[in-house]
């Protein structure tokens, strides 16, 4: 950042070198390491537009309630406007010594226009000021991280339409257990994706309220409108007290917690296709350009961004435990503890937010190894539960049924056989009479796909079914 050190004119029209706005009751403050300590600027720069949005909207409102004139308010909008012009172009100068965003704007704005900036603070305070720019900043995010889950979910279901013909293996304590079709496991990250962004609406109906005139932490004597102004912001309703107002960062807590969600079911998923492109397993096959070599072993490809999505996630849960741990002793109202909260949900929302738009990117670029995975495809006995389920419907108790497969199983392995479609019908007759030729029919994991009745199952009829819903739904967004 440039520094540069703004000067305001004293009451006999000098200028001295002071930026602080609560310089009049404490003095000069001159030790550069309390100054350098207690700096939020070097972080919460990145409210600027939602600062300079809440003033325009305060301004508008002054005016309305005739606390300032028009010709004031024309002064302060054009001159915010310009402020936000030479911040989005790079051409602002920060002066650290302002301490944060919001006094950096008032310094500027008032150097900028004169008398009509010192107005601009009218029945406002810091407090209330940065309470509304972090909410202002957390729906822009939302929105953001919103769109990068659409995005995904879509990414996730062309992948699953392009091969819906493949089966593989599902699996529980990492042990095979029955076939699926490959676009079921992937929609199943959409399902915990469509949660993640269900929750995330929830948060912003929550985070879309105004706290602008709740002031330091009693409210104002000044007659204003607080409803008009969060009118003016397009939020739905205001705080309804002031000390709440000023001290709540529940919203943030809760789109953190949000942000860890979305985090884990990232995690999870990267875990996954770790272990999927593996030589050992060999199911899918990421794009080079997502996965980085060895200094030392020239055959390596290493899936280095699954591993760092895997890695953000402690991250991002340390951002969740330090925004409650912050907040759970503060007595009310504002503390300066707060200034720290913003350094946290930046941290967490650009974490999630560069491993969403990665997640989508290598979805994209990967696919299932289909030969290699049809290899190995009925090894482990997938359709043993079928099995079972086959005796089930010819009136056998399925604990019962369990049982038979089992020792079916059982007598495969001690015989080095790999299939039970591999047993005659006679064997299987030695153990339960109920088997018929038919059952044949059901053995297999192709078969048993086509075979899954249940609503939701991994089965070919409820692939199509669940791809034209997500098809439908995503189109619309």
């Amino acid at each position: 950042m440039k520094k540069k050190r703004t000067k305001k004119v004293t009451r006999d029209g000098r200028k001295e070198k002071t930026t602080k706005s609560w310089q009049a009751r404490i003095g000069t403050a001159t030790n550069k390491l309390a100054e350098k300590f207690v700096e939020s600027l070097s972080f919460d720069h990145r409210l600027a537009a939602h600062d300079i949005r809440g003033s325009l909207a305060h301004a508008a409102m002054l005016l309305q309630m005739d606390l300032i004139t028009p010709a004031e308010r024309e002064a302060i909008e054009e001159g915010l406007k310009q402020i936000l012009d030479q911040i989005e172009s790079g051409e602002f100068q920060y002066d650290l010594s302002q301490e944060d965003i919001h006094m950096a704007v008032e310094a500027a704005l008032i150097e900028r226009i004169g008398e009509p900036g010192k107005k601009l603070h009218t029945a406002r305070s810091r407090n209330d000021q940065v309470a509304l720019d972090l909410r202002l900043w957390c729906l822009a995010a939302i929105d953001a991280v919103l769109q990068e889950i659409i995005d995904l979910q879509k990414a996730f279901v062309a992948l699953a339409r392009e091969h819906d013909d493949v089966i593989m293996p599902a699996y529980t304590h990492l042990q095979r257990a029955q076939p699926i079709h490959f676009g079921h496991e992937l929609l199943a990250y959409v399902e915990m994706l469509q949660r993640d962004f269900e929750r995330l609406g929830d948060c912003r109906r929550r985070t879309a309220i105004s706290p602008l005139g709740g002031g330091a932490v009693a409210g104002s004597t000044l007659p204003i409108d607080r409803a008009a102004a969060a009118k003016a912001l397009g939020l739905d309703s205001i705080t309804n007290n002031s000390l709440d107002s000023t001290s709540d960062r529940d919203f943030a807590v809760e789109f953190v917690f949000c942000l860890s969600l979305i985090a884990m079911h990232l995690s999870r998923w990267a875990e996954q296709w770790i272990i999927y492109s593996t030589t050992e397993f060999d199911f899918i096959r990421i794009a080079d350009q997502f996965t980085t070599g060895s200094s030392m072993m020239p055959q390596k490809r290493n899936p280095d961004m699954l591993e760092l999505i895997r890695g953000k996630t402690g991250g991002i849960y340390g951002q969740l435990v330090a925004l409650l741990t912050m907040l759970k002793g503060q007595p009310l109202a504002y503390n300066r503890d707060m200034q720290e909260d913003k350094r946290w949900v930046f941290v967490a929302f650009d974490a999630v937010d560069s491993s969403l738009s990665m997640a989508t990117a290598i979805v994209q670029n990967t696919r299932p190894n289909v030969a290699s995975i049809a290899s190995r495809l009925n090894e482990g006995f997938l359709d043993a539960t079928a099995m079972a389920e086959y005796l089930v419907k010819r009136g056998v108790a399925f604990r019962t049924a369990h049982q038979i497969v089992g020792r079916l199983v059982a007598l495969c392995e001690n015989r080095g056989i790999k299939k039970l479609a591999d047993l005659s019908l006679k064997e299987m007759q030695e153990y339960c009479p109920q088997f018929a030729s038919d059952v044949f029919e059901v053995l297999g994991s192709v078969n048993v796909a086509k075979q899954y009745a249940s609503h939701g199952a991994g089965g070919s009829k409820q692939l199509q079914e669940q791809l034209s819903q997500w098809e439908r739904r995503l189109l619309s967004n």
